[in-house]
């Protein structure tokens, strides 16, 4: 969050942040748990995050296939931990995502 802050062609006053945390942020931040269902604003960011996140797992699934990232959108399901355990790790995954599966 705090790169996309960091990126905004203008500056920000405040962020609104879905949950109970906001660590680090360069603006102020209120936190609004069950945001998404309360502020319009928050369920539109939502609604991008998801879609951008579902663009890069098609385009991650182009480049590494044999994880199935397109179906299950990088998230830890049987089916992916079964191919990391197959493959092994791929350079996209994250060390701390990794040690759930490996115990690494």
């Amino acid at each position: 969050m705090r790169r996309a802050i960091e990126a905004l062609p203008m500056q920000a006053d405040l962020a609104l942040v879905d949950g109970n945390t906001a660590r680090n942020l360069p603006i102020p931040a209120h936190t609004v748990i069950g945001g998404d269902g309360i502020s319009p604003s928050i369920a539109a960011a939502s609604i991008l995050a998801k879609v951008s996140r579902d663009r890069l797992c098609q385009e991650l699934d182009r480049d590494f296939p044999q994880y199935g990232i397109a179906k299950h959108k990088g998230y830890c399901t049987k089916t992916h931990r079964e191919a990391i355990l197959l493959y092994g790790p791929a350079p996209i995954h994250r060390k701390t995502f990794l040690k759930k599966i490996l115990g690494e």
